[in-house]
């Protein structure tokens, strides 16, 4: 016979898992949990919340990588708005606060899943989630339209962080491997996720996985517009500051002015690196060609440097060159050109024409050649690249800036390329050069770039950081195939080791209870948390202390196992089938 005698119901403290279910579904309160199934609202909210985390993990990728380019960015922001701006801040800031809060519901999401929890996202991260998400696709679709041919940075780091990025996808999703693995369906799921992740190095590809002997020399660097960091772009503060950090050439956009005058200026107009909103307000907008050389001389092309610091390095900067920088000028072709004759360096022109109005628009190459001549530097050591009247100066080193096939170069007499670097593949370099056709690659400013690039073999590098390129002096990674081949196999058995490690610690007591046939069953230690696994919403989840007395209660739970037990404040009434044991 059955004794029934009161139960003692013992609450454990769960702040952590209080703090899960408050934070991601508002559920603070011991009742209001449930280990019931999650409704299919919830999992396509959390299919949702899966789908703005991956996309947000590639947007905020992009620009980690495209930190390359952020000057760019800028200068074409500039072109549309008419006024300069970081464009880049406000995007990263946006970025960091929404990633970094879906990761946040990741996570408790995928603690709600380990922990048998149901999902129930609360209505406020509903709305922050679907936020997010519209903004990171409204973003990428502006990125397409303003920036299009950036998305090439994406596939071209890999080369650089792929062995690393398949590695730590590779841990991540091993260690994640625990949510699953009681279960044999997403088990399976899992398995193929990691299947996938093992062969992924079948389809990565990089330049750095070579052998040491077949590198070949540390590329030289040109000082895109001289040290743009550290000075103002195409003054000559600029270009002594890149020939401080050791570059072999000098790289200079050139424009001739109204009285033929050839001058140094990348922008169509002088607003945003000169003063001619002060000196001549009425004509800011004007050509920069249309001023002669009198009026260009007399703007000021320091100032806005220090106003708008467009890299962030003006605080880094010494009291002396701030005020050098305060008193700059305009700096024309020839003092260019001397500047690199006494340091003995070449320089790369990039020349742009004339209006047609304009009293010189048909003698332009003449009037740059004459100054090329008066600045005393050896014609060789000058690179020239508009393809307009190559003919006529023959005396120049010739390279072109369109990717031509090798017959069409040596058929136009250019024997060098300056390409962007998103035009370069690895093959196309090796291609060129197996043909004694040097290659060029533009814009080069991060280290891992360059590494790729090293590797690739190219030439030169133009770049708008020789200060930081310096401190390169090898590849970031370099590894032979052999090596490469070791870390991919050691890391997928390592992987595979621990998937199954964690499968067999989990599901032990599983394994144990199978093997022993149920011989050493006691319904005393059944525990009331696998009752209230059953779907009930009203069910507190607790933990009771079962007791028991009577020798025929013990004999008699021998032969049952419990199927439901129906709790009440002071009572417990099991319903058993017998089995034979």
């Amino acid at each position: 016979m059955v004794k029934h005698q009161p139960l003692q119901q013992v609450y454990e403290k769960q702040l952590c898992l209080s703090f899960l279910t408050g934070i991601y579904g508002c559920r603070w309160k011991r009742y209001q949990r449930s280990h019931d199934d999650s409704s299919k609202w919830e999992c396509a909210w959390f299919i949702i919340l899966c789908s703005t985390f991956s996309l947000l993990l590639f947007w905020a990728y992009f620009w980690l990588e495209a930190h390359n380019d952020y000057n760019q960015f800028n200068w074409l922001l500039y072109n549309r708005s008419g006024e300069w701006k970081d464009g880049t801040v406000p995007i990263l800031a946006t970025t960091a606060v929404g990633f970094s809060y879906i990761t946040f519901l990741m996570i408790l999401a995928l603690c709600h899943i380990s922990l048998g929890q149901q999902l129930n996202l609360y209505w406020i991260h509903k709305v922050g989630v679907l936020a997010a998400l519209i903004t990171t696709v409204s973003g990428v679709v502006s990125i397409d339209d303003v920036w299009g041919d950036e998305w090439d940075i994406i596939l071209i780091s890999l080369q650089s962080t792929g062995p690393f990025l398949h590695i730590g996808a590779l841990a991540a999703v091993t260690v994640l491997g625990w949510l699953v693995a009681e279960q044999v369906v997403r088990a399976e799921r899992t398995s193929n996720v990691l299947l996938a992740l093992y062969m992924a190095p079948l389809a990565i590809s990089s330049p750095c996985i070579m052998d040491k002997n077949s590198l070949k020399s540390r590329p030289d660097v040109i000082g895109r517009r001289g040290a743009p960091m550290l000075a103002p772009e195409n003054t000559l503060m600029s270009f002594n500051k890149a020939l401080q950090q050791g570059v072999s050439s000098l790289e200079a956009d050139v424009t001739v002015s109204l009285d033929g005058v050839p001058f140094l200026m990348r922008d169509r107009t002088l607003k945003r690196t000169t003063d001619i909103a002060k000196v001549f307000p009425d004509r800011q907008h004007e050509d920069a060609s249309l001023f002669n050389w009198t009026e260009i001389r007399s703007l000021n092309a320091g100032q806005w440097f220090l106003e708008n610091d467009p890299f962030w390095t003006v605080g880094s900067l010494t009291g002396r060159d701030r005020n050098r920088i305060r008193n700059l000028t305009v700096c024309s072709l020839v003092e260019m050109l001397r500047l690199a004759a006494r340091a003995n360096r070449s320089a790369l022109l990039y020349l742009r024409r004339p209006p047609p109005e304009h009293p010189h628009y048909k003698t332009w190459i003449m009037d740059t050649l004459w100054a090329v001549q008066r600045s005393g530097i050896s014609q060789k050591r000058v690179t020239w690249t508009p393809d307009t009247d190559r003919g006529r100066v023959r005396g120049l080193q010739q390279t072109s800036l369109e990717k031509l096939s090798v017959e069409e170069l040596r058929h136009r007499g250019i024997s060098s390329l300056t390409l962007r670097y998103s035009q370069a593949s690895n093959k196309d370099i090796q291609d060129f050069l197996a043909n004694n056709m040097s290659v060029t690659v533009y814009p080069v400013n991060e280290p891992w770039l360059y590494s790729v690039l090293w590797c690739s073999g190219v030439s030169s590098v133009s770049s708008d950081t020789p200060q930081v390129l310096r401190k390169v002096p090898y590849p970031i990674w370099l590894m032979s195939p052999d090596k490469y081949c070791l870390v991919w196999i050691t890391s997928d058995l390592v992987s595979i080791a621990i998937v199954i490690g964690i499968f067999i610690f989990q599901n032990y007591h599983v394994i144990r209870w199978r093997m022993s046939g149920m011989q050493n069953y006691n319904p005393e230690q059944i525990m009331l948390s696998a009752v209230a696994r059953r779907p009930s919403r009203d069910v507190n989840i607790m933990k009771e202390k079962l007791i028991f007395s009577g020798t025929k209660t013990q004999e008699k739970g021998k032969k049952c196992v419990s199927e439901y037990y129906d709790i009440r404040l002071n009572s417990l009434t099991c319903v058993s089938s017998p089995i034979d044991v």
